[in-house]
């Protein structure tokens, strides 16, 4: 079972936003790259404690998430060298916020909200991973209720309303079992796979 986010915003209704980028010359890697510059500064605002700023933050940076591939294909820019260079963004984007609030909670003595942040951090790290393992063992890995869309949803918003810990505990929880379903999942797909 998968939810994606995605499909709360139907390509169809971002073709406008997709085409004003075009006309404008604004290139898939710019999109990226201000996405993950965005993400850096959440992560600081976090950090020196401006947490409801840093959620909003790193929702606009999360939704130029959905603008970068959508560029690419408009453009025929869609490279593999630029999907690299977007998931690897991608890990620093949500390393940086996440470590901006380990490092509030820790300044701040909540010590359950640090480890959260920390569970969280390893979690999303260990879902894309999981993925990108089993893809290039040739299986697909696209299962899981906490992807990064989901991911970054879930703590944007629990940071911009002040429901810091249960939005940490959601993310952290989720996207650990997540991985684990990946894993489990891509497993059973190999296995299937190595039989003789």
């Amino acid at each position: 079972m998968q939810f994606d986010l995605r499909g709360v915003f139907p390509r169809h209704r971002l073709d406008p936003l997709v085409q004003l980028l075009v006309r404008l010359g604004v290139t898939p890697n710019t999109i990226t790259w201000a996405g993950c510059l965005l993400s850096a500064g959440s992560g600081l605002l976090a950090g020196a404690g401006a947490v409801a700023v840093a959620g909003w933050l790193s929702l606009i940076a999360g939704g130029l998430d959905l603008f970068d591939g959508a560029v690419a294909r408009a453009t025929n820019r869609a490279t593999r060298a630029g999907a690299l260079l977007d998931s690897t963004l991608d890990r620093y984007s949500e390393g940086f916020i996440l470590a901006g609030l380990f490092f509030y909670s820790a300044s701040a003595g909540a010590t359950v909200d640090g480890l959260l942040a920390f569970a969280a951090l390893l979690g999303s790290l260990m879902v894309s991973y999981v993925k990108a393992r089993a893809e290039g063992l040739d299986t697909s890995c696209d299962v899981g209720l906490m992807t990064r869309p989901e991911r970054v949803a879930v703590l944007g918003v629990g940071m911009v309303t002040g429901w810091l810990t249960p939005a940490l505990a959601i993310v952290a929880v989720l996207a650990n079992v997540t991985a684990v379903h990946r894993l489990i999942h891509a497993w059973r797909e190999l296995e299937q796979q190595d039989r003789p």
